[in-house]
């Protein structure tokens, strides 16, 4: 098999696409999606209803049929991927942003880390999801609440990951190096060990939105986070369960087909992302 990165920069991407297709065809996805939802124009009002048309099965005028109200299933599928992948970026870029400084904190030396360290045990003995569900709840549905949910599932994650990598690192030779030569902590922290851990980031960047779009689902197929008329996939996946029995199962399918392949897009990114990794400091 060829060494994708040691291959000429006009090869690499080639390679790439021929050695992680899922990943290519994930991102592609994801693009398309993204961009469907924000500059495509919908072939109906997503939030119009029209109880003469209610319940019509996938065709020519509606793609992916219609719901009991009448809405076009297509137009809302794709307006949904502009709110939840919205949410989701936001929550995990909020993940990232708290969850790097505390792992890095967690990780030196003293009683400040000793005590992050059992304040984030004693955190994780709560349901989280169980608490982010109160916590959209009790601020009235509000979005910013749903990205702040997000941000208390993931941030232990991060600041684990985090701790985890800087501590193993500083076992390097390469760092009892740099400290012999007299680098300081800032110099060694910045120019050694964060480098060093990117990769990893990356990946977990990654799964984080992936896991962030289940989460969105979830809160909004059990009637909170993201509120009706506002499509979200959770909650068409709720509205539509009730009619999986007598047929209609276009109305919770999409939806839920829409989650599943966004969620297999970015494992299949963080795949290809965790290989390049493990190649680049092998």
């Amino acid at each position: 098999m060829p060494d994708v990165f040691a291959a000429p920069k006009g090869r690499q991407f080639r390679l790439l696409v021929k050695e992680h297709p899922g990943a290519t065809m994930g991102v592609s996805f994801i693009a398309l999606l993204l961009l469907a939802s924000l500059v495509a124009p919908l072939p109906y009002d997503p939030t119009a209803t029209d109880g003469s048309s209610s319940l019509l099965a996938p065709g020519a005028q509606h793609w992916f049929g219609t719901d009991g109200a009448g809405a076009d299933v297509f137009s809302r599928v794709i307006a949904a991927a502009r709110i939840d992948l919205s949410l989701a970026l936001a929550g995990t870029l909020l993940s990232l942003g708290l969850g790097l400084p505390l792992g890095l904190m967690a990780s030196g030396k003293g009683k400040g880390s000793e005590w992050l360290v059992r304040a984030l045990d004693a955190f994780q003995a709560f349901p989280l999801l169980i608490l982010a569900l109160a916590l959209v709840s009790l601020s009235g549905n509000k979005l910013y609440m749903v990205v702040v949910a997000i941000a208390l599932i993931n941030v232990p994650r991060y600041i684990r990951l985090m701790r985890s990598e800087i501590l193993s690192l500083r076992e390097s030779r390469f760092i009892e190096a740099a400290i012999a030569m007299g680098a300081s902590t800032s110099r060694v922290t910045f120019k050694h060990l964060l480098p060093n851990v990117w990769g990893i980031v990356l990946v977990q960047t990654s799964l984080t939105i992936a896991n962030a779009i289940v989460v969105i689902a979830s809160l909004s197929f059990l009637g909170v986070g993201v509120s009706a008329p506002t499509p979200s996939w959770g909650g068409m996946i709720r509205d539509g369960a009730g009619n999986m029995a007598s047929g209609e199962w276009w109305i919770a399918g999409f939806a839920g087909l829409a989650v599943l392949l966004c969620v297999l897009a970015f494992n299949q990114l963080a795949d290809a992302i965790g290989d390049r990794t493990a190649r680049t400091y092998r």
